[in-house]
């Protein structure tokens, strides 16, 4: 039954995230996990790892889509498929059950052991920030938008806004199990102090222009197919083709699905000048080898008087790249699974340059799914006026999963005080202004251009500077705290 009640829990979870945005339910999901953990009886680890599963259970149940609908993949294996990759990020909460199990004290409901938890909870969502590549999805923070902890988020960041949030959590348990008011006054005060210090503002407006966003709703199916390359192409420029007034104009993720496409590119370039439009568009940059082979990159690329190129750093495991291809490679074959050529790109490259009011302004770029890597942005963002997100989820279609990536987008624009562009394929195309609320957006699943206005801001939000070295300062002052305790008992 603890089992099956942490299951619970954990499935209720995601519907604090968007589109349900339901957030006191997650709040209550991890309330309930808390109480399950004070009464685990050495059971700890499995609580937690069935908390977890029944999370990504249904929080990413949207990989079964680019599995089954768009790879091709049948029922009978793309099942099994998504389950495995649940039960592999539901091992990720397994040493936290097991550390706490170990560490706190046994049938105490004291303050330490809440805040032990909290820590541990948010640092396994740290952990998912960069182990093994990561997989920053569902933190608490990210379901933390539009509410009264909102304006942690330019103070701490996702995660110790996620600590925040769990200890909060942790409060109303105490003073539930204990009896005592003053936990619960204690947690009203720090919901309070945790709005009033959100209130400030750290960035200032410098100028503001206009931008169009092509969506060109291509069809997955056959959008790389050799005689849709330049029909693809045809159609974002019929999309752009009103808007060459704009200041800066982007298209989304491998819009140009050619791999030879030197005059297409030099048309947008000439087109963009002679209009002093910065054009953003995104394009797979290949490079050969004398023996034949080649290797991909997904790129962003600046053209007219934008300048520069980006190349995806974090790829998709197993969609941009196989991890330990070299030992899986029989058991690929064995399954008929395709081997991806992309390569990952640096870890720290020059921001692209745009022109935008006659001065230069930096622009943080992130492609698809990297923008939920939150440290990586804060170090683009530190000299960038602006943030550009491409993206293509139409291999997710109808599912929750593009809803969640929004949303994972519109929080790193609160993070760093930034408005951010977003281009993609078939949706959510939006433009998110500096407190990360979305102020336009187009229809998904239309082809059309967004027009509208963004603002070029300066100045930085103290997570900006500090990034998450206070959380994780925080983290070490509880965990060496617990393990003192641990020692005098």
């Amino acid at each position: 039954m603890r089992f099956f009640l942490a299951l619970v829990c954990g499935a209720i979870y995601p519907l604090g995230f968007a589109p349900f945005e339901l957030w006191p339910l997650t709040l209550l999901s991890v309330l309930g996990l808390v109480w399950l953990m004070d009464k685990a009886d050495g059971s700890h680890s499995w609580v937690l790892w069935c908390f977890a599963f029944g999370k990504f259970a249904v929080g990413v149940s949207w990989v079964y889509v680019s599995m089954n609908v768009y790879a091709g993949t049948p029922p009978v294996v793309a099942v099994p498929l998504v389950v495995l990759f649940v039960i592999i990020l539901s091992f990720f909460y397994w040493p936290a059950g097991w550390a706490y199990g170990r560490w706190s004290i046994a049938n105490e409901s004291t303050l330490l052991n809440v805040a032990f938890f909290a820590a541990l909870f948010i640092g396994t969502e740290w952990l998912l920030t960069w182990l093994f590549t990561g997989f920053p999805w569902l933190f608490v923070g990210h379901a933390m938008l539009g509410t009264p902890l909102h304006g942690m988020l330019s103070i701490v960041g996702v995660l110790g806004t996620g600590l925040v949030a769990v200890a909060i959590v942790g409060l109303i348990f105490l003073s539930a199990k204990r009896r005592a008011r003053a936990f619960a006054w204690a947690a009203v005060a720090v919901v309070l102090v945790s709005w009033l210090v959100g209130q400030k503002s750290w960035v200032t407006e410098v100028s503001k222009h206009t931008v169009a966003l092509v969506q060109a709703n291509m069809d997955q199916d056959r959008k790389w197919l050799p005689e849709e390359g330049l029909p693809n192409l045809r159609r974002h420029l019929d999309l752009s083709n009103p808007h060459w007034d704009a200041e800066l104009i982007v298209w989304p993720e491998a819009a140009i699905t050619m791999f030879d496409a030197t005059d297409a590119l030099d048309f947008i370039d000439i087109e963009g000048k002679k209009t002093s439009t910065s054009v953003v568009v995104g394009i797979p940059k290949v490079e050969r080898f004398p023996d034949g082979e080649y290797e991909v990159e997904n790129t962003a690329l600046g053209l007219g008087t934008a300048d520069g190129r980006f190349s995806k750093h974090h790829l998709v495991p197993f969609g941009e790249y196989v991890p330990l291809a070299g030992i899986l490679r029989g058991l690929i074959e064995f399954f008929d699974l395709p081997m991806s050529l992309t390569v990952a790109g640096d870890r720290d490259q020059t921001n692209l340059k745009l022109a935008l009011g006659g001065k230069i302004v930096e622009a943080a770029m992130a492609i698809c799914y990297e923008v939920a890597y939150g440290e990586s942005m804060r170090r683009r963002a530190q000299t960038a006026g602006l943030l550009i997100s491409i993206s293509n989820d139409t291999w997710f279609g109808a599912s929750i999963g593009p809803l969640q990536h929004m949303q994972i987008a519109q929080t790193r624009s609160a993070e760093n005080g930034r408005w951010l562009v977003r281009a993609t394929n078939n949706g959510i195309t939006a433009i998110v202004d500096h407190t990360g609320t979305i102020t336009a957006e187009l229809p998904r699943f239309e082809a059309g251009a967004l027009r509208g206005e963004f603002a070029v801001m300066r100045g930085r939000t103290a997570y900006n500077r500090f990034g998450d070295w206070p959380f994780l300062l925080t983290l070490a002052v509880v965990f060496g705290l617990t393990f003192k305790r641990s020692l005098k008992s």
